[in-house]
């Protein structure tokens, strides 16, 4: 029998009808004075909703634990992200999707990164498909994904870019919801199914097969006007 496979998602949280999916949640909240810790609510902006549906669609054995850090006005910080990274490792997640990106270069987040990818939990970030790059996806050893509108449900690409290391598909089933953090969560749930199928895999052997296995290679060639 397999081991269960344990996907990490900082978002904004689940729906109801994902409840069954999730075996851990926490939420954390920015006050004046640090950081609070509480149970989750209800999925305020259905970012996270988007995000777990794309990953389990492609990979339906997984199970969720999910760190909610967006408020109703989907404004999170470092401090949120990084707390929400630990505790995620401390639950054992073996691939931690992370469909969100800051600006600011932050110490706190670098070392959290840092700290999973160390323990061999694998990262997965957004990353714009144009503009300067964002933070975590910017950090070593973290996944750069984007989303590409060549790919379709099944595929991916491998873009070997300034923007990205990977990109994939861009739609999603939730209305309003797509770009670079829905092709973030497609490409977790593909290297989810891959991991359902292979546990003992390590992320060098992951990267290696998504290189070997990419539909596209290289950025999207956009004719001119």
């Amino acid at each position: 029998m397999k081991p269960e496979l344990h996907i990490g998602v900082v978002d904004s949280g689940h729906s109801p009808a994902q409840r069954v999916q999730v075996i851990a949640g926490r939420r954390f909240s920015l006050l004046d004075d640090g950081l609070a810790e509480s149970d989750l609510h209800d999925d305020p902006l259905g970012h996270g909703s988007a995000v777990i549906e794309a990953i389990g669609r492609r990979a339906p054995a997984a199970l969720f634990c999910v760190a909610q850090v967006f408020d109703r006005r989907g404004v999170t910080s470092a401090l949120q992200i990084a707390t929400a990274i630990d505790w995620l490792v401390a639950q054992e997640v073996r691939l931690i999707n992370l469909s969100l990106g800051l600006r600011q270069d932050r110490s706190l987040l670098r070392a959290a990164c840092a700290a999973a990818v160390e323990r061999g939990v694998l990262l997965c970030a957004s990353s714009p498909a144009q503009g300067e790059g964002v933070f975590p996806a910017s950090y070593p050893q973290v996944l750069r994904v984007t989303g590409d509108a060549r790919c379709a449900e099944d595929q991916w690409s491998w873009l070997d870019s300034a923007q990205a290391d990977f990109a994939a598909c861009v739609h999603g089933t939730y209305p309003g919801q797509s770009g670079a953090s829905l092709g973030c969560a497609a490409l977790s749930g593909h290297i989810a199914a891959f991991l359902v199928e292979q546990p003992d895999a390590s992320n060098g052997q992951v990267i290696d097969w998504l290189r070997q296995n990419a539909r596209y290679r290289g950025p999207e060639r956009r004719l001119g006007p």
